[in-house]
């Protein structure tokens, strides 16, 4: 077994690390980096950058350190924070249509773990993925809660989570699970309503902000040019 560095060990606390260690997770459980060798490279390229700026400008020993911090925090946001963004927009997009599915598969009878290797098995998707390794993590010795329990920490969305939440107290309590699903499913589907709308009301906003920005100075030139070109003549 590969041993890991330890550089980022003996420079990071434990809570530091174990912090890295929960955003990575949110990434996926298809990424191949953990929070060690990302901390490690994130230091590694941070001394690069830093003897290379330090070389190549003349006040090197002033803008050096200025870049590197700048470099050190806008890798961790760019390669982490926002790649998370991206990915909850992404899951939360493919969850109706996942989650609708699913709903109609617990409708022919079928229990939680059957209707969800239908389901997985019919969608191609990144959360179709996550609930995949979920399946297997419950045929290799978890059980199914266990399972969808420890998925979360690979989720980051607060929506998908509380339905998985939901899901797996209401085949532990033996509640009804499609009344519950039918439940999450138009609460999903009212929040993509919302969601449109107040992308819609963004619009008039941005529509001024151009208009500021290129229309009013280009208006301006118009009625100030006969004056400007008396000036200039």
């Amino acid at each position: 077994m590969e041993k890991k560095p330890e550089l980022a060990r003996k420079i990071y606390n434990q809570k530091t690390i174990d912090k890295m260690d929960k955003k990575i997770k949110l990434l996926g459980v298809y990424n191949k980096v953990d929070a060690i060798r990302f901390l490690n490279l994130r230091l590694f390229t941070s001394f690069i950058v830093f003897f290379v700026v330090l070389y190549i400008i003349n006040l090197g020993y002033v803008v050096a350190p200025l870049v590197t911090i700048l470099y050190y925090f806008l890798i961790g946001k760019i390669l982490v924070d926002d790649k998370i963004k991206k990915r909850q927009s992404k899951l939360e997009s493919e969850a109706m249509h996942f989650f609708e599915v699913l709903t109609l598969s617990l409708e022919t009878g079928r229990n939680l773990e059957e209707a969800l290797n239908v389901t997985v098995n019919s969608i191609d998707s990144e959360l179709s993925d996550e609930f995949k390794e979920a399946l297997r993590e419950a045929r290799f010795g978890k059980s199914l809660t266990e399972a969808l329990n420890d998925m979360q920490e690979n989720i980051p969305s607060e929506t998908i989570n509380n339905i998985i939440l939901t899901l797996t107290q209401a085949d532990m309590f033996g509640s009804s699970i499609i009344d519950t699903m039918y439940n999450q499913v138009d609460y999903l589907r009212e929040k993509k309503k919302l969601e449109i709308k107040a992308e819609i009301s963004k619009v008039p906003i941005k529509i001024s902000i151009i208009s500021v920005l290129f229309f009013v100075p280009l208006i301006l030139l118009i009625i100030l040019s006969p004056v400007i070109l008396s000036y200039i003549g």
